[in-house]
């Protein structure tokens, strides 16, 4: 299937949002899966925190298959590649109690707290919210709009699993469009987003979080 038949079929309308989303599903059928963590350690990743003298190891840790965080200090997983048109599929779970995190998309810059990015929330109760860091910016429902900055979006409905249960978000990003399923239910959109590309990022943020797994589509 062409990219123009991809998009035609996969477009939906949100009546009353005015906002435009694909079928992830589809797309993840359609290309070839890459497995953002091999579910043994985090080669692919770069390990950021703030102050060099922070041990990542008490950060991050691999175990099971899982990628366990502990939430302090502040920072992120990055991917050490960067990454353009893709159904990116991450799960996560908080495993003690409810806490906040969040998944940068298209970082891009200097490494700090917080980067240049469009975050797709993580914090129980508000994943699915988009935040708009460092400049970056989209298009989005002005009626769900927080003035501020940095700018944030919030969700159109919450679909979130208890804590200790696991969550999967389905997030694809095409042509500056950026599409957030949560559990099967779709949560917000984006238009036009810049930067429209780059590195991936998983937040330490002050709660530990579990993230399992990692895999990223490419769209064609």
């Amino acid at each position: 299937m062409n990219r123009r038949n991809l998009v035609r079929w996969g477009t939906v309308v949100l009546a009353g949002a005015g906002l435009v989303a694909w079928s992830a599903p589809h797309v993840a059928r359609s290309e070839t899966r890459i497995a953002l963590f091999n579910g043994k350690d985090l080669a692919g990743w770069k390990q950021y925190l703030p102050d060099p003298k922070d041990d990542p190891a008490k950060t991050w840790s691999v175990k099971d298959g899982v990628i366990h965080c502990t939430g302090a200090p502040n920072g992120y997983l990055r991917t050490e590649k960067a990454f353009k048109d893709y159904l990116l599929v991450v799960e996560w779970r908080w495993p003690a109690q409810p806490g906040n995190s969040g998944v940068l998309l298209h970082m891009q810059r200097e490494d700090k707290v917080w980067p240049y990015s469009v975050e797709a929330q993580l914090q129980s109760g508000s994943a699915g919210d988009f935040w708009l860091i460092d400049g970056a910016t989209a298009k989005v429902d002005d009626a769900r709009r927080n003035p501020g900055a940095p700018i944030n979006v919030k969700h159109l409905k919450g679909a979130e699993k208890p804590v200790g249960e696991w969550n999967r978000y389905e997030i694809t990003c095409i042509d500056g469009r950026v599409v957030l399923v949560i559990n099967g239910e779709l949560v917000n959109v984006g238009r036009d987003a810049t930067p429209n590309e780059g590195f991936i990022c998983l937040q330490s943020e002050g709660a530990p979080i579990d993230f399992r797994t990692v895999e990223l589509t490419p769209i064609p």
